[in-house]
């Protein structure tokens, strides 16, 4: 590494994008985070002006490396080592209306799926 890098997981972990920085790690390896369009390992450098995505929660943050941080720092001074360019979420009214599955009803049965399908405007 240079001296104007950073490890990738290390600095997610510093702006408190994740909670540990072995969840950083793990979220490197599962190839939830992109460094300039590229799927990251938790050693990847980054360096000023990189843009990092990063898909935490089904929420998808895009930031710009503004400053690099090796340890955690506290939530106002991490608020200025990134620039935050992530799309709005969506309006509430929007997301009460997508339809969800009660929390542990299962499997969706082959009725359910064909009920989907033809919501979807699969099946005629």
């Amino acid at each position: 590494m240079t001296a104007g890098s950073v490890r990738v997981d290390s600095w997610t972990w510093a702006v408190r994008l994740f909670k540990t920085r072995s969840a950083a790690a793990a979220a490197c390896r599962g190839g939830h985070v992109r460094v300039n369009d590229a799927p990251a390992k938790p050693s990847q450098p980054v360096k000023v002006g990189d843009e990092v995505r990063v898909r935490v929660a089904g929420a998808e943050r895009i930031v710009r490396v503004t400053q690099l941080l090796a340890k955690r720092v506290g939530a106002p001074v991490a608020a200025q080592a990134y620039e935050d360019h992530s799309p709005p979420p969506p309006p509430k009214e929007i997301l009460a209306s997508i339809p969800r599955r009660d929390r542990g009803t299962g499997r969706p049965t082959k009725r359910d799926r064909r009920e989907l399908d033809r919501l979807r405007g699969l099946l005629e």
